[in-house]
């Protein structure tokens, strides 16, 4: 099978620099595990192509896995791209590939903007009865807190990777952390309650029937900060220690795989997912949000799952391209 891994490394694939630009990582660039899926996947046996998903994506795939003589296509994209520039950037290049009628693996544009979106996510999983923390939307800072309580989680509401992401624990630091978000990412911060306790992450494979992977931990020890900042997540130094399985009895483990599925329903999840959740003193869940498309870094969450479970980097990645393969055609590779 032909597959073109699509990922966005290079940025100057465009016609102008012009809107809203993906923030720069405040240190080392996270890792690019890129040319591992494409290892990975020529493993399994296929024809594999690395490209960025920019202005000239369209024209590659054309030429990479052009139409069989039924018309019908001859190729599968494995996403990996986040996005240049723009609104709602991971949506680009899912949005790009519909128009052009090629499969590919991971949520379509709207699975990406429902959970690219933390504030519209929290909504949905509310109206669904999936408890999340408590929240207010702000712009200015200084709007009414009504009832919620401090500390607080402070965001931008549509980032990834932790941009952004501070603790505050009184109204002046929180006027603050929202007026750094307002200027540096240009939209309005998401305010949570903190959830003091444990952090679980599930990994989610599949479409119909869901694979729930081992639960993984995100073990803090004595940290002073215990949240997944930027740093948490790509700072060998500042990073958690990760537990898998998860310690976690058997019916509080059923109750995180309930609510991370619904989480996957709820946000149009395809393929594989992370859903991350806060466990608080007496045990009551909180969704923090989803990872339509979480990181196959070699020391990801995900991964660590996935070993877990009896898997190499090599069959995860092919199963994943499998689970994308039977969503379009109904059989696997």
């Amino acid at each position: 099978m032909r597959v073109a891994v699509v990922r966005n490394k290079d940025v100057s694939g465009v016609i102008n620099r012009f809107g809203q630009r993906r923030p720069q990582p405040p240190g080392p660039q996270p890792q690019d595990y890129s040319d591992n899926v494409v290892a990975a996947l020529q493993e399994g046996g296929h024809e594999v192509l690395l490209c960025e998903g920019d202005k000239g994506l369209i024209a590659t795939l054309q030429q990479f896995m052009p139409p069989d003589s039924q018309g019908r296509p001859s190729g599968i994209v494995f996403n990996l791209a986040y996005g240049i520039q723009g609104e709602h950037r991971c949506t680009h290049v899912p949005a790009m590939l519909e128009m052009a009628g090629v499969p590919y693996t991971g949520p379509g544009p709207l699975g990406f903007g429902l959970e690219h979106d933390k504030v519209i996510t929290k909504i949905l999983l509310r109206d669904r009865g999936v408890p999340t923390p408590n929240f207010r939307v702000m712009s200015r800072g200084t709007e009414s807190i009504g009832g919620l309580r401090f500390p607080a989680v402070v965001k931008p509401s549509r980032e990834d990777d932790s941009f952004g992401l501070q603790l505050v624990n009184e109204p002046a630091e929180l006027k603050r952390a929202v007026e750094v978000i307002v200027e540096q990412y240009e939209q309005d911060a998401l305010v949570e309650e903190y959830i003091e306790g444990r952090e679980i992450s599930v990994p989610l494979l599949g479409n119909g029937e869901l694979e729930v992977l081992p639960l993984v931990e995100q073990d803090f020890g004595d940290r002073a900060t215990r949240i997944m900042t930027w740093e948490a997540k790509y700072i060998a130094a500042a990073a958690p220690s990760k537990t898998c399985p998860a310690q976690i009895g058997s019916k509080l483990a059923m109750v995180l795989r309930d609510i991370s599925v619904a989480t996957f329903r709820a946000c149009q999840g395809r393929d594989y997912a992370r859903v991350d959740i806060r466990i608080d003193r007496a045990g009551q869940p909180f969704v923090l949000e989803i990872n339509g498309a979480p990181s196959l870094s070699t020391d990801s969450s995900y991964l660590v799952a996935a070993e877990a479970a009896g898997h190499s980097y090599s069959s995860l990645v092919n199963r994943i391209l499998d689970v994308a393969h039977i969503r379009y055609f109904g059989t696997a590779l």
